[in-house]
């Protein structure tokens, strides 16, 4: 399966709770929310798109408590959504939980840069990680992650936790698609292209 990273960012690369006020108040986050003023129907079109192509799911801890207080209650089995996260496996890669209660899900821990490259070699179509922002930092630190979509909202908020953490090693992407929603959200989906290139714009020295 390839691994796809699907997260909600500010234009300051914030990821800390886009859904809710309470989703994630770590740090004292007062922002939670951000992204719900943009769900428009070009939105909504791009998220199911993705769902379309899932085989199965892995998500961190946070995320998952999340997802399975709420996908669970949503049973029409024509939601695009619901309908994948119900029924696909779902891998939680958590240190803390010593169970999970949703339908076809299981704990990963130990290395979990080990499990998840053993996730990736299981057959299918597409293993998606949504949000988690511990896990997804853990797997761009090992270049397990074959395809970002990414998707930027027009606020920038000054504070939180963002997907790039400070410290993370150098790497380049390569643009392979973009579009905008009429809301104003700039979905761009990116795939690894190595290591970052340097170069300079200084004119040379002719003397």
């Amino acid at each position: 399966m390839r691994l796809t990273l699907h997260t909600f960012l500010t234009l300051d690369g914030v990821m800390q709770a886009p859904g809710g006020p309470d989703e994630d108040r770590d740090g004292g986050f007062s922002h939670g929310g951000w992204s719900f003023p943009y769900g428009d129907q070009d939105f909504g079109e791009a998220i199911s798109g993705w769902f379309d192509q899932a085989s199965a799911f892995l998500l961190g801890r946070k995320t998952y408590q999340i997802f399975s207080g709420y996908w669970p209650q949503v049973t029409d089995p024509g939601d695009p959504i619901a309908s994948k996260l119900n029924a696909l496996p779902k891998y939680v890669a958590s240190t803390t939980l010593t169970s999970v209660d949703w339908h076809n899900s299981a704990l990963v821990g130990g290395d979990l840069a080990a499990e998840a490259a053993k996730l990736k070699e299981q057959p299918g179509n597409e293993l998606q990680v949504h949000g988690s922002g511990g896990l997804a930092q853990t797997l761009i630190e090992h270049d397990l992650i074959d395809e970002y979509r990414l998707l930027y909202f027009p606020v920038h908020l000054g504070s939180g936790k963002k997907l790039f953490r400070d410290g993370a090693k150098a790497a380049a992407l390569r643009l392979i698609g973009a579009t905008t929603t009429g809301s104003g959200v700039i979905i761009a989906t990116y795939q690894p292209a190595g290591p970052v290139q340097y170069g300079s714009y200084e004119l040379p020295d002719e003397s």
